[in-house]
């Protein structure tokens, strides 16, 4: 028996694999990887797949220094600025994306955290969302607290949206005017408040192998269900913008990996799908099963009726994981 099949008789048996196991696997040959990866993912969660997508509720002027981000007030991008949309083009949008089929919608503002005044705005346009459309509205409003996202909660929004985007040793690599422990208690404040919460970070930050899995393992310890899978797109004007990008084999592994620390996880392509010739199909056959459709924040996607013909044709049935 070889050492991937080792690992997925394992955890088909319901124990978790250590850190050191998942270093070694990273190194195994990649398509033996990948394809055990899609059987622990058959395994747990059949062929469902979650697709979301995500507006852009407001725009640029960011005080935070995340290295990678075109919206962030420290860099000199392209990316567009404005303050919050109104609630008749969110729900407009919202209308939109379910019409698709899509069942999530997520609405993502830029900045640390809301004001008082923008969380308030933010929970009625939640509100006429839930009322007026059949579809599951996820937030990522930034560092809330439990009384915050109970606001949220309470006005109809079921799940958060927090990246930890890198491991705790390589975050201050990334950004220095927020820390890893203020995601960690961002994200502890959501579920606090009786959200779900979605999180996982961006690959091709400059970490390693290592910091990929210490991020994946910290996301098992804090009980996360929904993990995004982003690729670095370097943006001009950012400190990031000369890095090397990842190729689709890179995300494959990272993917596969992934799946097996986190086998009944919702693993979803995200930021940078874009970029990979595949349009992400490779992954949808190593262990993904979930994905961000339709454009990003900043930087164009995939429409959603041509996600869903690949879906259909990769034998998928989208539904809520």
């Amino acid at each position: 028996m070889t050492f991937i099949e080792q690992l997925k008789e394992k955890i088909w048996s319901g124990d978790d694999i250590l850190k050191e196991e998942a270093i070694l696997l990273y190194q195994e040959p990649l398509e033996e990887l990948c394809q055990a990866a899609n059987e622990i993912r058959e395994h747990f969660c059949q062929n469902r797949f979650d697709i979301c997508t995500i507006i852009n509720g407001k725009s640029g002027k960011c005080s935070e220094d995340c290295k990678y981000c075109a919206q962030s007030a420290y860099y000199h991008t392209s990316a567009k600025e404005y303050p919050l949309l109104d609630t008749k083009e969110i729900v407009r949008q919202a209308k939109y994306n379910a019409q698709q089929g899509v069942l999530r919608y997520s609405i993502v503002t830029s900045g640390r955290a809301l004001k008082a005044s923008e969380l308030e705005q933010m929970c009625e346009a939640i509100r006429v969302v839930r009322e007026q459309v059949d579809i599951k509205v996820c937030v990522s409003f930034g560092l809330l607290n439990e009384e915050q996202f109970g606001a949220v909660k309470a006005a109809g929004a079921s799940r958060v949206h927090n990246n930890l985007e890198t491991s705790r040793r390589n975050f201050p690599n990334v950004c220095t005017t927020h820390t890893f422990e203020d995601k960690v208690q961002a994200i502890k404040a959501a579920m606090a408040a009786g959200l779900s919460v979605c999180s996982g970070g961006i690959m091709g930050l400059g970490e390693t192998v290592e910091d990929r899995i210490d991020m994946a393992f910290t996301l098992r310890e804090l009980g996360i269900k929904s993990v995004p899978v982003n690729m670095l797109n370097p943006i001009s004007g950012t400190p990031y913008e000369g890095n090397v990008r990842l190729t689709v084999e890179d995300m494959r592994r990272i993917v596969a990996v992934y799946r097996f620390i986190l086998p009944d996880g919702s693993i979803r392509l995200a930021g940078g799908r874009g970029l990979m010739e595949d349009k992400g199909e490779g992954c949808f056959g190593s262990g993904a099963n979930a994905a961000i459709s339709g454009d990003m924040l900043t930087t164009a996607g995939y429409t959603i009726e041509t996600d869903m013909e690949m879906l259909h044709r990769l034998g998928y049935e989208v539904g809520l994981i």
